[in-house]
């Protein structure tokens, strides 16, 4: 009878969280059903460029969190990207966006700033944030230690993994006795 190493198999598992969090995050509701969520599964060697990237940021801002945060990401096994074209318009003149209309929305500049690209609207916004739920609720379901990082899409961002997102979370995955992603530095 054939042995399967265990690590191996956790491994595996996890990458097929992944794919079952993207579908979750595919399937999830959007605004009048149109659909622009993105969705990327990153592993291996990306997990530590994603990490150096965030190092790098805390080096620019003076800002030890993001280095903490990428020591942490290094526990994990993949990671689920979870982005959306946000500087489209959803076309309801609600002004969340901050412009009286959607035509003044979708005319405006749209840039990269500090992290990520707008403005964005707001329904695009609350799709990317349901369908990230949608995401980190399949994980749970599973068992995966998950959690959602702003700083991973800010990396991510960075990095162009998803270069049609104008915003993006990351969702660490790992399996380990205690959830890492929850560990506190406390001063």
């Amino acid at each position: 009878m054939p042995i399967l190493d265990g690590s191996e198999q956790e491994r595996q598992g996890l990458l097929q969280t992944a794919n079952l969090m993207a579908v979750s995050a595919r399937t999830a509701p959007k605004s009048g059903g149109r659909d622009d969520i993105l969705t990327a599964v990153v592993y291996g060697e990306e997990i530590e460029k994603i990490a150096l990237d965030m190092e790098k940021i805390a080096n620019e801002r003076n800002q030890e969190a993001w280095s903490q945060q990428a020591q942490n990401i290094r526990n994990a096994e993949v990671i689920l990207l979870v982005g959306v074209k946000g500087t489209k318009s959803y076309v309801t003149n609600c002004g969340a966006c901050g412009f009286d209309s959607c035509e003044a929305f979708t005319k405006a500049e749209k840039k990269l700033r500090q992290d990520f690209a707008g403005p964005n609207c707001i329904f695009k916004t609350l799709d990317l944030g349901i369908a990230v739920g949608s995401a980190v609720k399949t994980a749970s379901l599973l068992n995966a230690d998950n959690r959602i990082f702003y700083r991973i899409g800010a990396a991510a961002t960075r990095l162009r993994l998803m270069p049609e997102a104008s915003l993006i979370m990351g969702i660490p995955l790992s399996a380990k006795g205690k959830n890492p992603y929850f560990d506190r530095v406390f001063r």
